[in-house]
């Protein structure tokens, strides 16, 4: 015996309306996975500035303001300095990699760039580069050791 035409109507039905509740999942499940992505890039974005703020703490503040320090008190701080560099310098590479929201890239990059022209940072950049040559290509490309030393002495 046939289906009557009521249920082959109501099958097409339920089947149609089936169809329609999976895309809205699928729908849901890509905003869903798109959220946890954001969420993951701000979470690893937020990371990289709370180890910032752990390396800013043992910065010179009269570097951190642009004031002129002396070479022995540059010195003195060359390890903080360079754990700043490094930092700045993985920042950059994650920037090429695309790891890093573009917004986010144009805020540290503003960063790094004013830093780097204060005369103690250009002054740690200069001595620090020229030790460690091979070291910190992207650092390197974006702001040149000794464009930031005469930045810093103008």
């Amino acid at each position: 015996m046939a289906p009557s035409k009521e249920w082959l109507d109501l099958a097409s039905l339920i089947g149609g309306f089936g169809s329609g509740i999976a895309g809205v999942g699928a729908v849901a499940a890509f905003w869903q996975l798109r959220l946890l992505k954001t969420q993951s890039v701000t979470s690893f974005e937020d990371g990289l500035v709370d180890e910032y703020r752990d390396i800013a703490k043992d910065l010179p503040l009269d570097a951190l303001l642009g004031a002129d320090m002396t070479a022995p008190q540059v010195a003195d701080a060359l390890p903080a300095f360079y754990r700043y560099f490094d930092l700045c310098n993985q920042q950059v590479f994650l920037h090429k990699q695309g790891r890093i929201r573009a917004e986010t890239w144009v805020l540290w990059k503003d960063g790094i760039v004013s830093n780097l022209r204060r005369p103690a940072f250009a002054l740690a950049w200069a001595e620090i580069a020229a030790k460690a040559a091979g070291d910190f290509d992207e650092l390197r490309a974006l702001c040149p050791p000794k464009a930031a030393a005469q930045k810093g002495a103008a």
